[in-house]
């Protein structure tokens, strides 16, 4: 470790920091503040409650990379279990795990922002050159290199179909096309924060310290004062015995659509819009498995580079909207979402290269009966977010799962397996359909996951409507912002990546002109 590079469990005694910006997370929104607020010649000092890993550390296994990249092990799940959540707790946070895929706020999305709360992103405020500045940065090119076959299944189902398809944009330099970019990238390929953003942030002179726990805000009148902090042990719990206390001029809150609002929530601040951790929106995913005569070998390539938005924004609001694309296919991840025990489990993965698999990610918080979860406390003081799925969502649910199954009979398969725990492997797309029509949708029954989390903190133009202003300022907090996903006051129907980081760096810009007044450290 380099004195710009701290590990705080490694602290043996209680330790204090001053500093002009404290950044609280290093993902998507953290790293993006980082590297602009250090440019601009501010004192960073850059918080992780992960660890410091690079691409030495990332050997394309499971077994490593669940622990010690994900929130509790890649077990994370919602108060009743039924939904799985995969989340980054690592330096880089979700960038360093997910799937590459780059996508622009769709503008639908924007302009229901704009009606239901007041947030303008067009004229001078259009998010255009800051999805360009984004792109250029993380080399965000359309992928050139033909889809693997899990992929191609769905292009080939779609074109069947007359169904929309758009290959993906991906931000990746010198990808080797492995396909185990949840593991962490083994050749620093994916431009995540870990290899872009912080990196250049630490040259400037940011201070990053991993391992380290933030609980608690303190705040007087319309200011934050100080932040307490504690090192977290080998299981990323955090520790009493050493306290860290971290003093700045503006505090940023980055710890994600899950970790932000349980910190605030910790540190009673002002709410009075009553939104704080409320309205947290997941994209609930269900999924659809086929097999098909020929291999697939879905563990390699890139993991996703075909999506149809086909279903995302339908003619009528009787169901959500869902996004149909793939995921990776790996040993772990596989065996614990397909359905069965036993001799039917194991017969399944048996045929782990001729599995095909399909999800559908449900566009949620666009209707009065799909309004999202809450996050709340446990007895430990640590985050729990209640889901509930309402009748309306599991509807969009069963339409997802008769999408896919057609999809896949159109692409080939022989079989398809709709992942819900009543249902089986089936022959024909009649079969199919009549069978889905009959699943009853309940928890536990329906398999359900996501690896999106947003909102809990979100922006509106009113402080009634919001946690936040439309440049990611807390409306009661003069000294506060908050940068990342759980600003956002719905889900976006697209992957969120690309949308945390151009309003991270259009916010960064705001914020720099509202500092200037401020000396520098």
């Amino acid at each position: 470790m380099t004195t710009s590079q701290l590990d705080a469990s490694q602290f043996t005694r209680d330790r204090h920091f001053e500093t002009d910006i404290v950044i609280i997370g290093s993902g998507a929104g953290g790293g993006i503040a980082a590297e602009q607020l250090t440019q601009a010649g501010y004192k960073v000092l850059l918080l992780e409650e992960g660890a410091y890993y690079t691409r030495d550390n990332f050997v394309m296994e499971e077994r490593w990379a669940y622990p010690n990249l994900y929130q509790e092990g890649a077990a994370r799940k919602t108060r009743d279990k039924s939904i799985g959540i995969l989340q980054g707790r690592t330096v880089g946070g979700s960038t360093t795990v997910n799937w590459t895929t780059s996508i622009r706020t769709p503008q639908p999305t924007l302009e229901y922002w704009q009606r239901e709360f007041g947030l303008d992103f067009s004229n001078e405020n259009d998010l255009t050159p800051f999805f360009e500045k984004a792109e250029q940065r993380l080399n965000i090119h359309q992928w050139p290199v033909p889809p693997n076959a899990n992929n191609a299944k769905l292009q080939q189902g779609c074109e069947k179909l007359g169904w929309q398809y758009t290959v993906i944009k991906r931000n990746v330099n010198g990808c080797a096309n492995l396909g185990y970019c949840g593991m962490g990238c083994p050749i620093n390929a994916k431009q995540s924060m870990l290899v872009s953003t912080i990196p250049a942030a630490l040259a400037q002179g940011a201070t990053l310290i991993s391992r380290l726990s933030v609980r608690k805000l303190h705040w007087q009148n319309d200011r934050i004062t100080g932040v307490d902090a504690v090192p977290v042990d080998s299981h990323f719990q955090p520790r009493q015995d050493i306290h860290v206390s971290i003093v700045a001029k503006h505090y940023i809150v980055a710890a994600g659509a899950i970790g932000s609002p349980a910190l605030l929530l910790r540190s009673k601040v002002p709410d009075p819009s009553g939104r704080l951790g409320k309205h947290t929106y997941l994209h609930p995913t269900v999924i659809s498995g086929a097999l098909f005569t020929d291999d697939i070998n879905g563990h390699s390539g890139a993991p996703q580079s075909i999506y149809s938005d086909q279903f995302v924004w339908p003619d009528t609001d009787k169901i959500p909207g869902y996004k149909l694309e793939v995921p990776p296919l790996h040993p772990v991840l596989m065996a614990t979402k397909l359905i069965g025990t036993g001799a039917e489990h194991a017969a399944l993965m048996q045929n782990f290269n001729q599995l095909q698999v399909v999800i559908a990610l449900q566009r949620d918080g666009f209707h009065p009966q799909s309004q999202g979860g809450t996050v709340q406390l446990d007895q430990q003081q640590q985050p729990v977010l209640d889901y509930p799925i309402s009748d309306y969502v599991w509807q969009g649910m069963r339409e997802a799962l008769l999408s896919m199954a057609e999809l896949q009979f159109a692409a080939g398969a022989k079989q398809v397996l709709p992942i819900h725990h009543d249902a089986k492997l089936y022959n024909s797309w009649p079969e199919a359909k009549a069978a889905i029509a009959a699943l009853p949708m309940e928890n536990l029954r329906q398999t359900v996951v996501s690896a999106h989390v947003m909102g809990g903190c979100n922006m509106s133009a009113e402080p009634t409507k919001g946690v936040v202003n439309q440049d990611g300022r807390h409306h009661q907090l003069k000294n506060l912002s908050i940068f990342d996903g759980s600003i956002l006051p719905t889900s976006l129907g697209a992957n969120p990546q690309l949308t945390i980081y151009a309003l991270v760096w259009r916010n960064c810009q705001h914020l720099l002109a509202s500092l200037l007044p401020m000396a520098k450290s």
